[in-house]
């Protein structure tokens, strides 16, 4: 009887001891997917910024980053539109050699004249159109951030230009621009004086084609600008009134500085845009065929980029490759001027202050920390000479006492 009772009391102990069993067990199964959510909740916090921002780069790779490393491949090839692929590059007669290489494009590109007055055309016309573009939109965006009555139509009207299609403003401007029946020469032979050929005259040429450039793109500069004012803390810009400072030391000294970062990006895609320009000048010719004029007053890079790889296309003749190599020599020449003006915009937007040497930061440094041990131990001198006077005052006052 009592083997029995402790046989069912057994059977009860392993029945009660295999719950506890089964429990841990439904524990560690219920704890296998907590862990995989936790990691899983991980990896989407740390994943989710790149998965946000992916569609971007994914598309510029596709249509950005191939293209451009596919020209590169390109430049390296006697690569013509009707023949295809034929090889490395070679540069022929022009360079006394036939023998082909990588290089060979590039060098056949830089014995020709053309890319070098192409090259001065469009640094010119990207000077005669960036740097007033950029001083008047500065000056826009200023009278625009005043208290003006209708703030909303003037800064919508300074936008229009751009809206206007390249192909309007182009029709606009040849009837501005002709050399016979234009405006402006219809109006200077009205008051005795001679007409202006700007089909025929290289700077005069060059100063139409900038003024287009000019209407199209002030007023989306304008509006940038206007916004990065907007954003200036209203604070310092009291702090210099109530200083004394009037609206131009104001305007140079407190908004100008804070405009850097903007004023870089405009200066950059200014840079870019006017070193690539081809609709004006194409515009400007006013005729089918590709522009640039009689004797290329007016021809820029873009413009002799397409003109080589799609006008002048002869078979046996590698075209396409000459055009890619010009492209690269583009792309270099915009870097290298792009760096140019960001480091010379940084120079004039800090007030034309050269960047200290590290060897003067570090004597700056280590004189502000020899000041501070200084001040440090001529505050414990006066702690420790305040502390002896108020123990030989408690001295003497317990003598006082004592008396």
């Amino acid at each position: 009887m009592s083997q029995q009772t402790m046989s069912h009391q057994h059977q009860a102990a392993g029945g009660s001891g295999g719950q506890p069993g089964i429990q841990r067990n439904s524990r560690r199964g219920s704890g296998q997917p907590g862990k995989w959510r936790t990691r899983l909740g991980q990896f989407e916090w740390k994943a989710s910024p790149y998965l946000y921002i992916a569609p971007f780069f994914i598309l510029f790779a596709i249509v950005g980053l191939f293209p451009l490393l596919y020209t590169m491949v390109v430049a390296t090839r006697n690569w013509n539109t009707l023949t295809g692929d034929g090889g490395l590059a070679v540069c022929g007669a022009t360079c006394g050699t036939t023998t082909p290489s990588w290089f060979g494009n590039f060098a056949w590109v830089l014995h020709q004249q053309a890319f070098y007055v192409a090259l001065r055309n469009s640094v010119s016309i990207f000077l005669l159109s960036s740097v007033p573009q950029i001083m008047l939109a500065l000056l826009l965006a200023w009278i625009l951030d005043a208290n003006l009555k209708a703030k909303t139509f003037w800064r919508m009207g300074v936008l229009l230009p751009y809206v206007v299609a390249p192909s309007a403003a182009g029709i606009i401007f040849s009837q501005i621009f002709s050399d016979k029946m234009g405006a402006i020469n219809v109006l200077l032979q009205q008051i005795g004086m001679n007409p202006i050929m700007w089909h025929g005259s290289t700077i005069w040429s060059h100063i139409a084609i900038a003024t287009i450039v000019n209407f199209r793109w002030t007023g989306y500069n304008t509006l940038i600008l206007l916004a990065a004012m907007q954003a200036v803390p209203r604070d310092v810009v009291e702090a210099a009134v109530v200083d004394g400072a009037g609206k131009w030391r104001t305007f140079r000294s407190v908004t100008l500085p804070m405009l850097r970062p903007t004023l870089i990006f405009v200066i950059i895609t200014s840079t870019i845009g006017g070193l690539q320009i081809f609709d004006e000048p194409q515009l400007f010719h006013n005729a089918a065929s590709a522009g640039g004029g009689v004797n290329n007053q007016y021809l820029t890079v873009s413009l002799y980029l397409y003109k080589l790889g799609f006008v002048s296309v002869t078979p046996g003749q590698p075209n396409m490759g000459r055009a890619a190599a010009v492209a690269w020599l583009l792309f270099l020449i915009i870097v290298l001027i792009a760096v140019l003006n960001y480091l010379l915009t940084q120079r004039l937007a800090s007030g034309g202050q050269a960047r200290r040497s590290k060897q003067a930061i570090r004597r700056i440094e280590e004189h502000n920390e020899a000041e501070r041990q200084r001040a440090i131990r001529s505050g414990y001198n006066v702690r420790t000479a305040g502390t002896a006077t108020s123990n030989a005052f408690d001295m003497d006052r317990k003598r006082g006492g004592q008396r």
